[in-house]
């Protein structure tokens, strides 16, 4: 091959960089100007008519100016509930999975009906909770039925995330740890779930924000009333969520502002979703300083 030939291949290279390096450059610029689009547009035509009377205020059925207090408190302990089912549960299996599980055919299996779980369309969960909890069980649409049938929803995807961000964490790492005497137990404890964290947060976070949004399942197994308490933490109560209670308002509901009070909860409900990613996102910030020092 001639230096003018190794050339013209250098430059060919060179032009062909730039050119998937400006391509990406653009992708990534346009799925950020898509995201600001969505959210100046939600945001622009809720926010304007925010008040704190409004978050506190009970929904009318006929008469306007209703307001999202209960459907709110509904969703925030509806997450909480699911999240200590799920949480333990998923990032327990996923430690399984992924150090103690051995590499045989059921494993196999067992790790492909898991990944089938996660993407089976949440209305399917949510009629699985109707037959457990409404039909089986008798108690009727309750806020019990549908936080345990969010963290059913939750689980396989949280299991999957697990498991991966700990097969990620380096043998060589696990195997030091060893040298120093750990056990098993410890070298989990102490370096792969610290180093695995970030991943296991992102899973969290989906599944945090998926659980939040959710209408379908709850519509199914926690119904689409509140129990007319501004705090009801009884668990057989009915438990309408934001999300819901905007399906609702939006399709449903017959009160004359039903369309500023659709605009005013999709933005509560983007809001809250932001925030819930942000607050997950501390124990990262700290946990990587502390890995820094």
């Amino acid at each position: 091959m001639t230096d003018m030939t190794r050339s013209r291949k250098m430059q060919r290279s060179l032009v062909y960089n730039k050119l998937a390096t400006g391509a990406f450059y653009a992708l990534g610029a346009l799925v950020v100007l898509l995201i600001l689009w969505l959210l100046f547009t939600i945001l622009s035509k809720g926010l304007p008519g925010l008040s704190l009377d409004f978050l506190l205020k009970l929904p009318e059925d006929m008469d306007a100016g209703g307001g999202i207090g209960p459907v709110l408190f509904n969703s925030f302990y509806i997450l909480f509930l699911s999240l200590v089912i799920s949480i333990p549960i998923g990032v327990g299996a996923g430690i399984y999975m992924a150090e103690y599980a051995p590499e045989n055919r059921f494993t196999e299996v067992l790790r492909i009906c898991v990944e089938s779980l996660s993407s089976v369309p949440s209305i399917v969960f949510g009629m699985l909770g109707l037959a457990i909890f409404a039909e089986y069980f008798q108690i009727g649409l309750t806020i019990l039925g549908g936080a345990v049938s969010l963290a059913f929803l939750n689980l396989p995807m949280l299991a999957r995330v697990t498991e991966e961000s700990v097969r990620a964490v380096p043998n060589d790492v696990k195997n030091a740890s060893y040298a120093l005497g750990m056990t098993k137990f410890q070298c989990i404890r102490t370096v792969v779930l610290p180093m695995a964290l970030q991943g296991i947060i992102t899973g969290i976070c989906l599944v945090a924000g998926r659980a939040f949004g959710e209408s379908a399942v709850i519509l199914l197994t926690a119904g689409l009333s509140t129990s007319g308490e501004m705090w009801d933490f009884n668990l057989f109560s009915p438990g309408e969520t934001l999300a819901v209670h905007l399906w609702y308002v939006q399709s449903e509901a017959i009160v004359e502002d039903a369309a500023s009070i659709a605009d005013r909860s999709a933005a509560v409900l983007v809001i809250i979703v932001l925030l819930i990613n942000l607050l997950f996102r501390i124990p990262l910030w700290i946990n990587n300083r502390k890995l820094k020092k």
